[in-house]
């Protein structure tokens, strides 16, 4: 029998996923709403540390109502930072990851065109300021 490969790893399925790993897909699956625990978390389970732990940061910053804690962003907006970041790192998971959970929002196409058009924007001025090694002149104000 051959399985699709999906990472350089073997993927932790659930039905063979130690006590510890249940209980973070089972966390995944209950703050997430969804039934199936998704190729990345699978993956990054062959290190129970590592699942754990990147789990935990992006509970808390993506779900902080599933941690007690408020944002002052709204949960599109933290998406849209996602899918922005993700383009610009080249991570194909991530970006049509992020833009299923972005179409869940309602964000409609042209909503994510600008994200995008914006993210290309700043990779490109960021790039040209520090080739050129543009001292800064404009800094926020410290005591605002």
């Amino acid at each position: 029998m051959t399985t699709e490969r999906i990472a350089t790893v073997a993927p932790i399925e659930e039905d063979q996923a130690s006590e510890r790993v249940s209980a973070v897909y089972n966390d995944i699956k209950s703050t997430k709403q969804i039934d199936f625990i998704p190729n990345f978390w699978k993956v990054i389970a062959v290190n129970p540390d590592l699942l754990e732990q990147v789990w935990g940061q992006l509970k808390t910053l993506m779900h902080p109502e599933a941690v007690g804690r408020e944002s002052n962003l709204t949960p599109a907006i933290r998406e849209m930072i996602a899918v922005a970041v993700s383009a610009t790192n080249g991570c194909s998971y991530c970006v049509n990851s992020h833009t299923a959970i972005l179409k869940k929002h309602g964000v409609d196409d042209e909503t994510l065109g600008e994200v995008l058009a914006i993210a290309g924007l700043f990779n490109q001025t960021n790039s040209l300021a520090d080739g050129f090694q543009v001292v800064s002149d404009v800094l926020p104000r410290l005591d605002a």
